[in-house]
């Protein structure tokens, strides 16, 4: 069977077509990339799913059977640490064994470049073709195999201490909450404070390691949320945190339980790195709020947009001065950090951004609002489909109707899906997941019950297709 490389690495169902022999074949393929690359080092890590140290020990077992150099982690860790530990290391590549915020049955392989941040189309595209020219008996599993545990926290939280104002954060008394949902996160955020003796009180929620995450999906939106709402309701935290299965994604929540989503959190990143006198380019995803392209303008900023997948915003990150990329679903890198994402450092980053404002979160992005002129409402619907039903919805919506919603149609883009451009300064993207079987709809229109109203058509259309 082929192994399909998605947005972000290859993912399945443990024990369906995730198990040892597929993996071998992966690290097999990853293997040969990095000898063809000249490249002798190698690190590997793993999150808290099912599995992950064990699946994590075959790929460093292939990888030090082709003569590599391996590195792997002694524990569960976060994607980021994994992606700084290439590079502390100066190896030439990185495996981290997660699905990130994908349901507990999935496991993945994620690659990372020898820059330290996830790796590009390029070499996604040439592991997967020889994975799937691969064997499983073809797999190397024997000889000299030269594997060096490591860990990888201290030299983070050095890099974590150069990204923000520890002097500023150090004398702030304030609390904030962490809910790392079970994922590989937990525990790091409050070590990072812990260990640069910051006076933050924090407060962790879901910490412990968890393969079920706690019966919900480690992704963190509103509806995986709800325990975590609930609790900032009756909290006096400056805000509360959330981040998914592999810590690379944030979600917030603030006083009194509103949920504050990732475009959000973009736009004050901007805001903020901006303030701060840094300068760079603005690149988002396809699926990412015009208040992002607003923003960016009325600070004289570039914005470049790409499809879906961290790995497009990497290929700019790597190519030209970036002050801040990001994508909905929480994934956002910084200017002066890795060119990754990375929901620890964004924690750290929002805490600084209200310490040093004297602002709440809500009251700078009111700012960002009229700044903008933009009255930001925006919501996703996922559907789980068959395929030819999703197809059905592409074909479609490609015979160019005029109208959508009871709205006019003004233009469709299908840089990556299919948007439409409604009246009323609206739109709505119907687009395929790359890393799950769903179809995922979103909208954004200039109130939440017009958000509401035209996804909930949307999804009639979608099922009747």
């Amino acid at each position: 069977m082929d192994l399909k490389f998605g947005t972000d690495g290859w993912r399945d169902i443990i024990a369906d077509n995730f198990t040892f022999a597929n993996v071998g074949r992966a690290a097999q393929a990853y293997a040969e990339h990095l000898l063809a690359q000249g490249q002798s080092r190698v690190v590997v890590g793993y999150d808290t799913r099912f599995s992950g140290a064990d699946f994590a020990r075959r790929v460093a077992e292939v990888l030090a059977s082709n003569g590599l150099e391996v590195l792997l982690s002694g524990s569960y860790l976060p994607t980021p640490a994994l992606s700084f530990a290439v590079k502390y290391f100066g190896a030439g590549g990185g495996v981290m064994l997660t699905a990130s915020h994908n349901p507990y049955a999935y496991q993945g392989f994620k690659l990372k470049g020898p820059y330290g941040g996830s790796a590009t189309q390029a070499i996604y595209q040439d592991v997967a073709d020889r994975a799937n020219r691969l064997s499983a008996d073809q797999v190397k599993n024997s000889g000299q195999k030269k594997i060096e545990m490591f860990d990888i926290r201290k030299a983070y939280y050095q890099q974590l201490s150069n990204l923000v104002d520890l002097n500023a954060l150090k004398n702030a008394d304030v609390s904030i909450v962490h809910d790392a949902m079970g994922g590989a996160a937990g525990g790091w955020l409050k070590g990072f404070i812990q260990h640069t003796q910051l006076g933050i009180r924090i407060e962790e929620l879901r910490e412990r390691p968890d393969p079920m995450f706690y019966g919900v999906n480690p992704e963190p939106i509103p509806h995986n949320l709800e325990s975590l709402q609930k609790h900032m309701t009756q909290s006096d935290a400056l805000f509360a945190t959330a981040t998914d299965g592999d810590g690379d994604r944030l979600g917030i929540v603030l006083p009194g339980g509103a949920f504050f989503n990732s475009n959000q959190i973009f736009a004050v990143m901007i805001h903020w790195l901006s303030q701060k006198q840094r300068v760079g380019d603005v690149v988002k995803t396809f699926t990412v709020s015009r208040v992002i392209e607003r923003l960016a303008a009325s600070r004289g900023l570039k914005v470049t947009e790409t499809p879906v997948g961290f790995k497009y915003i990497v290929d700019a990150m790597l190519g030209q001065n970036v002050l801040v990329g990001g994508e909905e679903s929480g994934g956002i890198g910084v200017q002066g950090h890795l060119p990754e994402r990375d929901g620890i450092a964004n924690s750290l980053l929002m805490l600084e951004a209200v310490i040093l404002s004297g602002k709440s979160l809500a009251e700078i992005f009111a700012g960002i609002e009229a700044e903008t002129c933009w009255r930001h409402a925006y919501d996703r619907l996922d559907l789980q489909l068959p395929e030819e039903q999703k197809q059905r919805v592409k074909e479609i919506l490609a015979t160019q109707p005029s109208t959508f919603a009871g709205r006019r149609i003004e233009s469709v883009e299908t840089r990556d899906g299919t948007k439409l451009n409604l009246s009323d300064n609206a739109w709505l993207l119907f687009r395929a997941s790359g890393t799950e079987p769903m179809l995922r709809i979103y909208c954004e229109a200039q109130s939440h019950p017009e958000v509401a109203q035209i996804l909930n058509l949307a999804r009639q259309f979608a099922l009747a297709s």
